[in-house]
C-alpha cells in the first residue's frame, strides 16, 4: 500500500514539475512576458524576474514589450474648452457628456473581464491642482488625509517616489505654482513632465522644468510613459513592458474635460490589473486627446469627498499607502 501511494505521489510530483517547467520555459511566451514585465514594472520587486530568468532573457523580453512614445510635446492651443452635449457619437461619449450644468465631476464605474476601476470626469479643469503632503519629510500621508487637509472633492495619486530615511522623495521634478518644488530620483518610466498650464491645459513635455515653466506649466510631476499626445497614441509592443498591475492615468479631451482613471489590481475587487496596452484604448474610447500614465501599483488611489473609492493593494498589504502628493479637484 505504501509503495502504491509513493508511486502515485511521484507521478503527481513529476506532472507538476513538468507543467511548471513547460509554463515557465516552454514555447508559449505569455507567462514569461507577464512575469518579467510585471516584476520589472513594479519598481520595488524587480528581483522576482531574476528568480526564473537570465539577464539576457529579461533584456530580450523587455525589448519585445515596450512603449515607443511619439516625439511630440502637447500642442496647448489644440484644446478648445468647447463642450458640446447635443450629439453623442457613442455610449462612452454619452457617459462623459451627459451631466447637470452644476456638476464639477462625474464618477463612471469601469468593469471589464479582467479589470475594474473608476473613471472620474472633471468638467472644469480650473478646479484641478497639485498638492504636496504636509508630512512629506516624515513618511507622507494617506490620500484621505491629503484630501481632508486640502478640502478636496476628488483626489488621486500623482508622482512616483523613493524613501530616504522617512522622507518621501518624488520621482525627478515636481512643479507647483510655476516653480520647481523638488528634484528627486531619475525617472525610469519614460514620459516626462505631466502637468497643467495656467490656462488649465494638460501639458505633456520632455522639456526641462525651466522650459516647461516658461511655456506655461503651473503644476506638474514627472512620470510616464506618455500614452497619447495630440491625439496620436504611442506605439506599444507586447503588453507595454510594465506588466499587469493597478494603474492610475490622467488625460484631457480636446473639449477640455479631464479624465482621472484608476484601475484596481492584484485581485482587489476581482480585478487582476491592466496593461499599458489595454489602458490606451480604454482612454481613447472616452475621448482622451492627451494622456499619461501616473504612478501605479499600491499607490493607485481614488478618494472622493474624503472617502476611499477604490481598493488599493500592494504585494504584501491591503489599503492606503502613504504618498507624497496628489492631483485634487477643489
Amino acid at each position: 500500500m505504501k509503495s502504491k501511494l509513493l508511486t502515485i505521489f511521484c507521478i503527481i510530483s513529476n506532472i507538476c514539475i513538468f507543467t511548471f517547467l513547460f509554463v515557465v520555459y516552454g514555447p508559449i511566451p505569455e507567462f514569461k512576458n507577464w512575469w518579467i514585465t510585471t516584476a520589472i514594472g513594479s519598481g520595488n520587486h524587480k528581483y522576482f524576474a531574476n528568480t526564473l530568468y537570465s539577464d539576457d532573457t529579461i533584456r530580450k523580453t523587455l525589448m519585445e514589450n515596450t512603449v515607443i512614445e511619439n516625439d511630440q510635446n502637447t500642442d496647448t492651443d489644440s484644446i478648445t474648452f468647447e463642450i458640446k452635449t447635443d450629439d453623442y457619437e457613442s455610449i462612452y461619449e454619452k457617459q462623459v457628456l451627459e451631466h447637470n450644468d452644476d456638476e464639477i465631476y462625474k464618477l463612471i464605474r469601469i468593469k471589464e473581464n479582467d479589470y475594474s476601476g473608476y473613471l472620474v470626469v472633471v468638467y472644469d479643469a480650473s478646479k484641478i491642482e497639485l498638492v504636496t503632503s504636509s508630512n512629506i519629510d516624515n513618511g507622507g500621508q494617506t490620500m484621505i488625509e491629503i484630501s481632508k487637509e486640502n478640502n478636496a472633492l476628488v483626489a488621486i495619486n500623482a508622482s512616483g517616489f523613493s524613501i530616504n530615511k522617512r522622507k518621501l522623495v518624488p520621482t525627478a521634478t515636481v512643479i507647483e505654482d510655476g516653480k520647481v518644488k523638488s528634484v528627486g530620483k531619475k525617472n525610469t518610466h519614460g514620459g516626462g513632465l505631466i502637468g497643467f498650464t495656467k490656462n488649465h491645459v494638460l501639458m505633456l513635455t520632455t522639456d526641462s522644468a525651466q522650459k516647461a515653466i516658461m511655456n506655461g506649466m503651473w503644476d506638474g510631476v514627472t512620470f510616464g510613459p506618455f500614452l497619447i499626445v495630440n491625439g496620436v497614441k504611442s506605439q506599444i509592443k507586447g503588453n507595454g513592458g510594465m506588466g499587469v498591475a493597478n494603474r492610475t492615468a490622467i488625460a484631457q479631451r480636446k473639449d477640455g474635460i479631464v479624465l482621472f482613471l484608476v484601475i484596481d489590481g492584484r485581485g482587489a475587487d476581482g480585478s487582476n490589473g491592466i496593461t499599458i496596452n489595454d489602458m490606451v484604448p480604454l482612454l481613447e474610447r472616452y475621448g482622451a486627446y492627451n494622456a499619461a500614465n501616473l504612478d501605479g501599483g499600491g499607490s493607485s488611489t481614488l478618494v472622493i469627498n474624503n472617502e476611499l473609492i477604490n481598493n488599493p493593494r500592494g504585494y504584501s498589504y491591503t489599503g492606503e499607502r502613504y504618498l507624497p502628493n496628489a492631483w485634487i479637484v477643489k
